[in-house]
Parts: C-alpha cells; structure tokens; sequence
C-alpha cells in the first residue's frame, strides 16, 4: 500500500475525492472537463502544493483539513517520458494532455507523477471513475493548519 494525503478547504471535505475541483479548474495533470482527485505521497508535499496557490487574503481565514489515503500499488501507473516542459508554470497543455489521454483511456485507477515543486517526490491523479477506486482507502478528515512562520 502507498500512503498519501490530501490536504483541503474544511468546507469542502465532503467533496474531496468527487473530483470536481480538478473538473473546473484543471490542473498540471488534467485538462478543465475531467474529472482526477490529487493527493501527495506526503502530508508536507500536500501542504507545498497548497501553499503555492495561497494567496494574502486567503491565508488569514484558511480552515483546512488533512486526509489520509491508502493506495493499493496494484492499481497505480508511473507516468513515463516526461515532457520536456513538464515543471513550466503555468502547467503546459503537453501535461494536462498526458494526464487527461491517461483518464480517458482508464487502464489504471492512479497515475503517480513527480510533482513540479520537489521533482523528486510524487503526487498522484487518481480517476475516482475507474473500477479500482473502491480499493483506495479514504481515511478520516484531521484539522490541520499552517504554521504562521510560513508567511514571515
């Protein structure tokens, strides 16, 4: 088993394996249109990859929730051949292109990519569509915050 976390907005931790953020917004793996859930191979990745996208505003009122998972290494892909531009921001079309082609041709349920921020640490898409998502094992919301030293 692979352990993972996904770390999110409090409010939205009933929805946090729907996959429908990622619909919206897309993200580096997935084009706007399809529907992953992103988690990381650890919780201070997790955080990493938040913090990123925080902006001034929405710190001070950032109420968060950590969720760990449980990944059968059965049901996981490693993503192979790189694009050259895999780490530019913002995310190229040439990963949003792997990532969407890999969701829609379902031959795995995870897709285990290396993340932009600390290349050699792993996120992982995970198609909450594909048969073998019943066998990730979701685990119960924590609080969690940020420390205040982050934003000195």
């Amino acid at each position: 088993m692979i352990s993972a976390w996904q770390l999110v907005k409090k409010k939205r931790a009933a929805a946090a394996f729907s996959g429908a953020g990622a619909r919206i917004a897309g993200g580096r793996w997935n084009r706007p249109g399809t529907t992953v859930v992103y988690v990381s191979e650890a919780l201070s990745l997790a955080v990493l990859e938040l913090f990123v996208h925080l902006d001034a505003a929405s710190r001070a009122r950032l109420k968060l929730v950590a969720i760990p998972v449980e990944i059968p290494e059965s049901i996981v892909e490693q993503v192979q051949d790189l694009p050259p531009d895999w780490r530019s921001e913002p995310p190229p079309e040439s990963t949003m292109k792997l990532g969407t082609s890999w969701a829609n041709r379902g031959r795995s349920t995870v897709l285990r990519v290396p993340s932009a921020i600390v290349p050699v640490e792993f996120n992982m898409v995970i198609n909450p569509a594909q048969p073998g998502f019943e066998q990730v094992k979701i685990g119960k919301p924590m609080s969690f915050s940020l420390d205040p030293r982050m934003w000195k």
